[in-house]
């Protein structure tokens, strides 16, 4: 009975898989049919080959993020090889002498600032985690807040949106699960603060993910269109916005939840910290935690004081690539480890964002719409508003690489405004457990069910656009000067 069973298993899931793969390749034809008829729809005689070949690789590119019918890296890379092969042909036609550098410039996006930048950050993570620098802090921190339910909620919600502005979101909350979750099973599986805890990690690191460039890729994006269209934005300039509406965002989901979830108890036991306790008494150990310790220090002082030495962003983030990996705090293999798909994501959507300019689609559409007064204020609602439902349902990399380049489109006076409250919008879709990387993390813990996220994902949906256009109106117009 038992061998029959588990054959009965294996035979499902077999099943399965092809019911997948189907259902996949259907996505991936539908999204074929969905970019023609729009093409051919948008269609204007006055549009040349390059454009239509743009406007079509958008709403594919579209098509396949929504239904995630391939890998969302996967998309990226489709679009590196999409440009350079219709437009590599459609510039061989009209200029064959130059037709390489024309397409070039899709390809170097991988040489992007905002690339080594990004680079630079998932470094620092991973040697944070091998010397294990971040498990200390984190004992170090939450041992501050004393045993109160809800300061131990606030102070683990206020150290994950910390680490998550240096680290990958998705990192931070499996680090931060792992060290709570001994803690969490002494609970029952219904308890308020076991609910708290489970919902308020993942949405730390998403809303704590806005107070730097390197805290999400969304901000990349935002600050490499500010930057293409000559709005000089930095890290410093970036976290002078993000990180306010960052603590604010953190502090008003921990107001929710202890509303919402009101812990029975008055103090808790923070015995489960002692298990975070690096038990290695190496001087060759504690030597690499100080030289990571430095380079941590150092770069992010050279990120902050930007504009006094005059080294970007970009190059600072060479520093800890050269000396961890040199040092061999980082090896080969923790290189190979690190999430190169979000690299991949992010380095195509700025090659599409790059064509939809270059190629002049922007500054057509541009003209056509500059016979409307388009109102900012209403701009930013419906795109900010736009840009945490689709992110709820896809990547929020690709829905700013998509958003971005068309608000740019509306608005050609203020060009600031825009990409900050879509990049930092994106941020904000809590809903589903499949909304954010973090919040699968939580739900794969299998003490979560999917309505747990609902409440919290619309107090997000909400309030969040509401402080981020707020706050970026106000420092907006003081880094304006108007």
């Amino acid at each position: 009975m038992a061998d029959s069973r588990t054959a009965s298993m294996r035979y499902l899931k077999k099943f399965q898989h092809v019911v997948d793969i189907q259902q996949k390749i259907i996505y991936f034809l539908l999204s074929i049919i969905f970019a023609f008829v729009l093409t051919y729809w948008l269609n204007e005689p006055e549009l040349d080959q390059a454009q239509i070949y743009v406007l079509f690789l958008l709403f594919l590119s579209i098509g396949l993020w929504v239904t995630e019918a391939v890998p969302p890296f996967a998309v990226g890379l489709l679009i590196f090889g999409f440009l350079v092969f219709a437009l590599g042909g459609y510039y061989a036609e009209i200029d064959p002498d130059n037709a390489s550098k024309y397409v070039a410039k899709y390809v170097e996006t991988w040489s992007n600032s905002v690339i080594w930048l990004m680079l630079g950050g998932f470094v620092m993570a991973e040697a944070m985690q091998k010397v294990g620098l971040d498990k200390s802090l984190f004992k170090m921190t939450i041992s501050k807040f004393g045993s109160k339910p809800r300061n131990v909620l606030l102070g683990i919600m206020l150290v994950t949106a910390i680490f998550s502005m240096i680290m990958s979101n998705t990192a931070t909350t499996a680090m931060m699960i792992a060290a709570v979750i001994p803690f969490i099973n002494t609970l029952d599986k219904d308890s308020p603060l076991s609910k708290a805890l489970l919902i308020g990690i993942p949405a730390a690191a998403s809303l704590g993910g806005m107070g730097t460039i390197i805290g999400s890729p969304p901000n990349a994006i935002a600050v490499d269109a500010m930057n293409n269209h000559g709005i000089e934005f930095g890290f410093l300039e970036w976290m002078i916005i993000g990180f306010p509406v960052a603590v604010i965002m953190v502090f008003l989901f921990w107001s929710f939840l202890i509303t919402r979830y009101v812990p029975k108890v008055s103090k808790i036991d923070l015995t489960f910290l002692d298990s975070l306790e690096t038990n290695s008494n190496s001087r060759i150990f504690n030597i690499k935690r100080k030289i990571v310790s430095g380079v941590l220090l150092l770069t992010l002082t050279l990120w902050l004081t930007g504009n006094i030495h005059g080294i970007p962003a970009s190059a600072v983030s060479l520093l800890p690539i050269m000396l961890l990996t040199m040092l061999g705090i980082v090896s080969g293999n923790d290189v190979r480890k690190l999430p190169w798909d979000t690299l991949m994501l992010v380095a195509g959507g700025l090659s599409l964002g790059l064509a939809i300019q270059e190629t002049g689609l922007a500054e057509y559409y541009v003209s056509l719409l500059s016979n409307y007064d388009l109102n900012l204020y209403a701009l930013m609602i419906v795109f900010s508003l736009l840009t945490v439902i689709l992110s709820n349902f896809m990547s929020n990399t690709a829905t700013t690489t998509i958003l971005i380049p068309i608000a740019i489109i509306l608005v050609s006076s203020n060009q600031i405004i825009l990409p900050l409250v879509i990049g930092l919008s994106a941020s904000a879709a809590l809903f589903l457990p499949i909304s954010t990387p973090p919040n699968a993390i939580a739900f794969s813990t299998g003490k979560l069910d999917q309505k747990d996220f609902r409440a919290g994902g619309f107090f997000a949906g909400l309030i969040g656009p509401t402080v981020i256009i707020l706050m970026v109106l106000l420092i907006s117009a003081m880094y304006t000067g108007s």
